[in-house]
């Protein structure tokens, strides 16, 4: 159960990523359609996991990658924007949120049987 400190800053951090990504992190993210869809933020606030959409789903794994070897400099960005907020700025790892992909999938399956 997070508190309501942690929801709002895990907030904060989904809008300021996704604001990276848009303006500062064009060259990472490379025309594909990348959307933050959950933080989640340790109770101390050290640690962030950021899960991320992408579309086409044939570039998951590329974009995964490139995000690994950009980490310092979204976490670089991201301290900019919250350091007035924080302490500490929060070691961010992120995660591929496949919902959209599984979706697809079975919508496909479904029409293929109709």
């Amino acid at each position: 159960m997070e508190t309501t400190r942690q929801q709002k800053i895990a907030k904060q951090i989904q809008k300021d990523i996704a604001d990276i990504f848009q303006k500062e992190g064009a060259e990472i993210v490379r025309g594909m359609l990348v959307t933050v869809t959950a933080v989640r933020i340790s109770p101390d606030f050290s640690y962030a996991k950021i899960y991320v959409s992408v579309f086409p789903f044939d570039k998951n794994e590329s974009l995964m990658a490139t995000l690994e070897q950009n980490n310092w400099f979204i976490r670089r960005a991201l301290g900019q924007r919250i350091r007035n907020q924080l302490k500490v700025i929060p070691e961010i790892q992120f995660f591929l949120d496949d919902s959209l992909e599984y979706i697809e999938q079975i919508d496909r399956a479904i029409h293929r049987n109709e």
